[in-house]
């Protein structure tokens, strides 16, 4: 820790619930700041979009811009470019996100003579019926690649746990039989490198706090990064009783993260 000189962070679970920040998080981010570490939201937040999510949090008072944040779409943007350039994509995600799909060619579900090279898959909502998977599942059948922004099971809103599409992606790949599917977002290795790079730091001079044991803090770790997880949003104790790893570092809340940022320091 003593080499630390940014920090990535979740952002559901973490700062906000339900888009309403937690206790302390408004100025223990602020803290940070003022302390001089580069700071990089890294989300795998399907709903929103980067500009929409920067208002949403400048507007609850976190000093963060468009340019502070990662997203899922927008690492997906970036790998289908450089890993399926100009493939058809079938969009199966909750919300508008477009704006952070630059570059990706959106096959509309109405447009039934098309053939998708991908099966696109974002986060979980009322879109997620079975017609939709039911086409998804055809197109993986007919040879489309499953790429998926996240394998999320679930996350925490202000009325308690919601299903997340991990738990349909993991049908969709045991249906279509000997399919797997390329993730972008968190746990993949390459959105960890990807934040870095923007951060210019090695991994070794970057923490990574969040909520979710796996595909925050131990796939960061898997990465190089200090991992920190924090006991706030989708965090549950028999998890981490259960997970794979054990985190470099546990505090309540994000609100005690400058204090842990002092000690090592310090030390």
């Amino acid at each position: 820790m003593e080499s630390v000189r940014a920090v990535l962070i979740d952002i559901d679970g973490v700062l906000t619930v339900s888009w309403r920040p937690l206790p302390g998080t408004v100025e223990a981010l602020r803290e940070v700041r003022e302390a001089g570490f580069g700071v990089l939201l890294v989300t795998n937040t399907t709903s929103r979009t980067r500009a929409s999510i920067a208002r949403t949090l400048a507007e609850a008072g976190f000093p963060v811009s468009a340019e502070d944040i990662l997203t899922a779409p927008a690492a997906t943007a970036a790998y289908l470019a450089e890993h399926c350039p100009g493939a058809r994509c079938a969009l199966l995600n909750s919300g508008d996100i477009a704006e952070d799909l630059d570059g990706v060619t959106v096959v509309e579900a109405s447009d039934t003579e098309a053939v998708p090279d991908v099966v696109l898959v974002g986060g979980a909502g009322p879109e997620f019926g079975y017609e939709a998977l039911d086409r998804a599942f055809g197109h993986l059948q007919r040879g489309a690649r499953l790429v998926a922004m996240h394998r999320n099971l679930y996350w925490r809103t202000a009325e308690g746990l919601r299903l997340d599409s991990g738990a349909f992606l993991a049908g969709l790949e045991r249906a279509a039989a000997r399919v797997e599917a390329e993730i972008t977002g968190k746990p993949a290795r390459a959105f960890f490198a990807s934040a870095l790079a923007r951060l210019g730091v090695g991994a070794q001079e970057a923490v990574m706090v969040g909520d979710d044991v796996e595909s925050d803090v131990l796939a960061a770790q898997r990465a190089g990064v200090t991992g920190v997880l924090v006991r706030t949003g989708k965090f549950q104790p028999e998890t981490l009783r259960t997970a794979d790893g054990t985190p470099d570092h546990v505090i309540d809340s994000f609100a005690d993260l400058p204090a842990l940022l002092r000690g090592s320091a310090q030390q």
